[in-house]
Order: structure tokens, then sequence, then C-alpha cells
């Protein structure tokens, strides 16, 4: 599937950038499904996203600067406001500036530190709900925003697959001797995706043990797994503890072929327990283990089945391409692929 070409892709909502990036009062480029954007902090101090291209000679608004809230084109120095509409041109009277010139606007909103951005006035779905970000017990920490060169249906099936962690993470937490994951305890269907429960017995290497508290040689995690619809989860582990790890993360699409990462953590315990650094480091190594596999796969993923062999551990991504497929169908569209004689 080629998500630049599935137009009912633009309806969902994405974190783009975090808000930390934006704070210097500078614009910022972004490309979101093939679409160059620009984003700015304005007066009120809330993100704003439009097209980076000014109305005028097409220069990139990003190259620019922010004015009074309002991005300013570094090319004749039109200045656009949140609503990609052009509020002042040097070269005019501002009363004369004709309402043509405008850029296309997108929502934007800040939700756990970061900008999102839907490029359609009419999201399908509203940005994902995290009700431990609200817990007082709950202490998050930004982790990851990078961007891989993989495209988001290999990453989001990935995140549910529960057969490739004792092969491809056999440096940090798998057991290639127990290479068989236990069968998926329940999946259940919402409108937004779906939750998936599960178990996992894995290794517990010696960070570790000072991240969880726990100093057997293996332990048990409870997982509960939820899809966002198209790319993005949460994944909930239970240690036997009382540990929570609550990791959230989001596949933007950059274009086809790549996607930005964006993960943080929650979790229900303190500093002192655990050092955050020492959090991230095992998770960026578990993340690093996965994305030198996952680049080398082909992008332009299928959603039929056909084209790809299947196991019963591939549930969770069989429905997905499903539930995709169904998506567009409803919508009036066909998946749009490579033409064979390209790939």
């Amino acid at each position: 599937m080629l998500v630049t070409k599935q137009p009912i892709l633009t309806r969902f909502w994405y974190p783009v950038m975090p808000i930390a990036h934006l704070t210097d009062g500078t614009p910022k480029p972004f490309q979101l499904l093939g679409h160059k954007i620009v984003l700015w902090l304005d007066a009120e101090g809330k993100p704003a996203a439009i097209a980076d291209s000014c109305c005028h000679r097409s220069a990139q608004l990003s190259k620019g600067v922010v004015i009074n809230g309002c991005v300013r084109c570094p090319y004749h120095g039109w200045s656009y406001d949140d609503e990609g509409i052009c509020v002042d041109v040097p070269q005019l009277d501002q009363q004369m500036i004709p309402k043509t010139y405008k850029v296309s606007a997108y929502q934007c909103m800040e939700r756990y530190g970061y900008a999102w951005v839907c490029l359609d006035s009419n999201p399908l779905q509203p940005i994902p709900e995290i009700p431990e970000v609200t817990d007082a017990s709950f202490r998050m920490i930004h982790e990851f925003y990078e961007t891989w060169k993989v495209s988001g249906l290999r990453l989001i099936e990935n995140s549910f697959d529960s057969a490739h962690g004792h092969f491809v993470h056999a440096k940090s937490w798998g057991d290639q001797g127990n290479p068989v994951p236990p069968p998926i305890d329940e999946i259940l269907e919402e409108d937004t995706g779906f939750v998936m429960k599960h178990w996992l017995e894995v290794l517990n290497p010696d960070l570790q043990k000072k991240n969880l508290g726990i100093e057997e040689e293996k332990t048990v995690r409870t997982n509960e797994r939820r899809w966002f619809m198209p790319f993005a989860r949460t994944l909930k582990i239970h240690y036997p503890n009382g540990l929570i790890h609550l990791i959230f993360t989001a596949y933007t699409p950059i274009d086809d072929q790549t996607s930005q990462i964006v993960q943080f953590c929650l979790r229900n315990d303190t500093e002192a327990e655990a050092k955050a650094a020492d959090i991230i480091a095992f998770d960026r190594q578990v993340t690093q283990e996965d994305r030198e596999v996952l680049e080398t796969t082909d992008y332009d993923a299928p959603l039929s089945l056909a084209e790809e062999q299947h196991m019963a551990s591939d549930k969770p991504g069989i429905i997905m391409r499903h539930r995709l497929a169904a998506l567009l169908k409803a919508h009036g569209e066909v998946e749009q692929r490579l033409n064979k004689a390209t790939r």
C-alpha cells in the first residue's frame, strides 16, 4: 500500500514534531504523507501548520521567520496566519490584499508534548487517549524522535508480532531456545482499532534487572497492546512486581518509504527507583534491533494476504490488513501499489 496515494489516510491525526522544537521561534518544515508543511507557534503559543509554499512564487515558508505569530516568507516578505491567509504584503496596503492570497491550512494541536496534525478538516478519529498521562502515579519519559526508512504498515505490524522477539531481540531480551510464543489470549476489535492481550516469558539482562527491580534471570510480561488506526499503538507491560511500563509509539508516515518514529513511555515508578537514562538506553537497544531488520523489508506492504505467507502469530497484522482494506473500500478507494515492473 502506497500511503501517499490513499486520500483517506489524510483524515487521521499524526504527531509530527516535539513542541520543544518550535519554542525557538523559528518555523520548521515537515513532510506528512507527501505533503510539505511548515509548523510554528502562533502569538498564543499554540502550534500551527500550513502548506510550506508561498502562494506568490512558491518559496519555502519554513525558510522564513515568525513575526507577531505569523510566518513570513523569506522571498518577498509575505506573511501568513494559522489559517493560511496572507495578512501582510509589504508591497501592498493591507486593505488591498486579495482574498486569493492564501495557502492550505491544516488542523494542528498540542498533545503529549507534540504538535499533532490532521491534513483533512474532518478527522475520522480523535487523537488517541492515554489515561496514564494524567495519572499522578505515572511519570512520562520522552524517548525517541527519529526517521526510519520503513513504511507505516510494516512498523505497526511488527509492534504486534509476538514471534519476532526471540530472534530480532536475541541480544536484549529474546530467548531463541523458546521460539514459540504463547497463544494470544484475546483480540477485541474497536472502532479505533483493537486491543490485544497476551503474555510472554523473556530474558532479564543486567540493565533490565536495574530498570525493573527484578533480579531473576527471566521474567514474565503480561501485555496489553492497543492499535490506533492506522499507524500508532500503546504497549502496556505489567511485570510480576507490580511495575507498569507503558510505551506509546506512532509511526507517522512521511512518504511511502519513510516514517517518523515518535515514542515516549509512562511508568508507575520514580527516578530514584530507575533512572530515565537507563530506561531509554534499554528501549534504544530494542528499537535499534527492530530497525536493523525492518529497514530491509519491502515498503510496499500488501493488504492482500495472497502475496506473502503467514502463521498463527500474524493474526494481529492480518486483522490490520483486513481493517485497512475495508476502510479504503468504505470510502471508495482501492489499494494503490507499485507497478510490478518497478519493484
